[in-house]
């Protein structure tokens, strides 16, 4: 059985695990012979998604993923008015729903009192 690949994409941050994770698949400024670390590259995580009102909505289990692939930043462009993306796509083993994770009740608004 074949998995796609996932792509996660997130705003660029102060954060450093996807690059730290990215290079262990192969790290560019080592030197000969340490560029790749395969004894923990590969990685059991959940992916978790969120609702508006920040409430978890739905997880996923993913199982073996590594990363095949890491933009540290879009194209920049002086004259546009975006936000810098960080995007990794990770291949995988396999992957399932979280089903520990149920549907979150809708918050309730309550008027600000006056």
């Amino acid at each position: 059985t074949e998995f796609e690949a996932i792509t996660l994409e997130r705003g660029v941050t102060h954060d450093k695990e996807f690059e730290q994770w990215a290079n262990k698949v192969w790290n560019y400024g080592s030197g000969l012979g340490s560029e790749v670390s395969l004894s923990d590259f590969r990685k059991d995580l959940i992916v978790e998604v969120y609702n508006e009102a920040g409430q978890l909505a739905i997880a996923y289990k993913v199982y073996r993923a590594w990363v095949s692939e890491f933009q540290a930043q879009a194209d920049l462009d002086g004259n546009a008015n975006a936000v810098l993306i960080q995007t990794i796509k990770l291949e995988n083993e396999g992957w399932e729903r979280d089903y520990e994770v149920s549907e979150p009740s809708e918050p309730k608004y309550t008027e600000p009192a006056g």
